[in-house]
C-alpha cells in the first residue's frame, strides 16, 4: 500500500523573522534542516484526511493522530521516533482496516550551520519496524532516507529542500524530492506552499503539491492546517496538527 509521507515541516530557519524557539517537521514534506536542542523533547502530532484514486484502488485514508517525538542527544543530534493510528476504507470494496501503522525509530544529523552563508544542511535516516496491524505493516524492515538543505533568503522568506530514498523491503523503492518556501506573514503566523513527490520503483514519477499556515501559539507551541492535491494523479488530503517543545532547564 502507497502511503503519503506525513513526515511534514514549516521550515523557519533561526534568523528569520519569526524568531521562535519552536523549528518543526510539519506541516509539509520538506524535513527542516534543523535538529532540536541538546536534552529537549519535542512532540509534533497531527490529524490527516487523504483521498487516494487510481487505476488499482480508490481509498480513504484517517491518520489520527500520527505523532513524532524528537529528543536532543547532543548538539546537532537528535532522536526520533514516528508512530500513528491508522484507518483505511476501500471505498471500491467497503472494506476497512483499523490499527497502528509499523514504527519508525532514526535520527536527524546536522552536518552543516553556516550564518555566513544563510545555509544548513541535516541527513535523516528513519529503520521501519515490521510492527503495524496485519493489513497496514510492510511485514518487512525498510528505511526513509532524507538529505535535508535549507537557506534564509531574507528576514521574511526560507528556501528548503529535500531529496531522498526510501525502500519499503520489496521492489526497488522510492526516489523522493520536495522545495519549500516558507513566508513569515507577522511574528506568529507563516505560510508556505510545496511541490513535492516520488518516483516510486524507480519508474512511475507521482508529482503533488500542498501548502498551510503555522500559529505561534507561545515561543514552544505551534498550531498549524496544511492541505495537497495530486498534480498528474489523483489524491488530496487535509491536515491539522498540534507541536510543542520541552526545553532542557538551565543548569
Amino acid at each position: 500500500m502507497h502511503k503519503i509521507s506525513i513526515g511534514l515541516l514549516f521550515i523557519i530557519m533561526n534568523n528569520a523573522v519569526i524568531a521562535q524557539g519552536i523549528i518543526t517537521d510539519r506541516p509539509d514534506q520538506t524535513e527542516s534542516s534543523s535538529t532540536v536542542s541538546k536534552g529537549s523533547l519535542q512532540i509534533e502530532t497531527g490529524i490527516l484526511i487523504a483521498y487516494t484514486d487510481n487505476d488499482e484502488f480508490s481509498e480513504e485514508q484517517i491518520l489520527a493522530p500520527t505523532t513524532l517525538f524528537r529528543y536532543g542527544i547532543i548538539r546537532g543530534l537528535e532522536l526520533r521516533v514516528l508512530n500513528q493510528f491508522e484507518k483505511v476504507k476501500d471505498k471500491t470494496t467497503s472494506d476497512k482496516i483499523n490499527g497502528i501503522s509499523d514504527l519508525e525509530i532514526g535520527f536527524k544529523a546536522q552536518l552543516l550551520k553556516n550564518e555566513d552563508i544563510n545555509t544548513e544542511i541535516a541527513f535523516l535516516s528513519h529503520l521501519i519496524v515490521p510492527t503495524g496491524t496485519e493489513g497496514l505493516t510492510n511485514d518487512d524492515f525498510g528505511s526513509i532516507n532524507k538529505l535535508s538543505i535549507s537557506h534564509e533568503i531574507n528576514n521574511n522568506i526560507g528556501l528548503g529542500y529535500n531529496v531522498g530514498y526510501n525502500y519499503y523491503g520489496v521492489e526497488s523503492g522510492d526516489l523522493t524530492y520536495s522545495i519549500a518556501i516558507g513566508i513569515g506573514v507577522t511574528e506568529k503566523i507563516g505560510i508556505y506552499v510545496e511541490p513535492y513527490g516520488e518516483v516510486i520503483n524507480f519508474d512511475t514519477h507521482e508529482a503533488s503539491f500542498d501548502a498551510g499556515i503555522t500559529y505561534l501559539l507561545k515561543s514552544n507551541m505551534q498550531f498549524d492546517f496544511s492541505f495537497g492535491t495530486g498534480i498528474n494523479h489523483t489524491m488530496n488530503y487535509m491536515s491539522i496538527g498540534f507541536s510543542v517543545n520541552f526545553a532542557k532547564k538551565e543548569d
